[in-house]
């Protein structure tokens, strides 16, 4: 059984830095397309990065590009997004995803999220 646990959320400044991590259980992933995703408040779900678990086809959303990088940790089995120059309209819950590139087409492995605020 997969298993994904956010952690790293919490209160910050506008302009400041959070890193969130995805600890990444229950399989072997080689094969895996890791991403993280976030939901505002009354926003429906969007996508922020994505990475395959094999470190390659990294991609963003237009809102992340250039202020947030994606990337994994191989030995420590996570996935960690490093989100600088954050600014109020990033206030969200921050959800770690996964699929199986093989099978799945979409998401369909979910962690708990992990709430991000950006104070102005």
């Amino acid at each position: 059984q997969v298993q994904l646990v956010e952690s790293g959320g919490g209160l910050v400044q506008a302009g400041g830095s959070l890193r969130l991590s995805c600890a990444a259980s229950g399989r072997t992933f080689s094969s895996y397309r890791m991403a993280w995703f976030r939901q505002g408040t009354g926003k429906q779900r969007e996508f922020v990065a994505a990475i395959n678990w094999s470190g390659d086809s990294i991609s963003y959303a237009a809102s992340a590009k250039g202020r947030f990088t994606i990337s994994r940790d191989g030995a420590k089995n996570t996935v960690n997004l490093q989100m600088n120059s954050l600014n109020p309209e990033d206030t969200a819950v921050y959800y770690c995803a996964a699929r199986d590139i093989v099978y799945a087409r979409e998401y369909n492995y979910w962690g708990q999220g992990t709430q991000v605020t950006v104070s102005s």
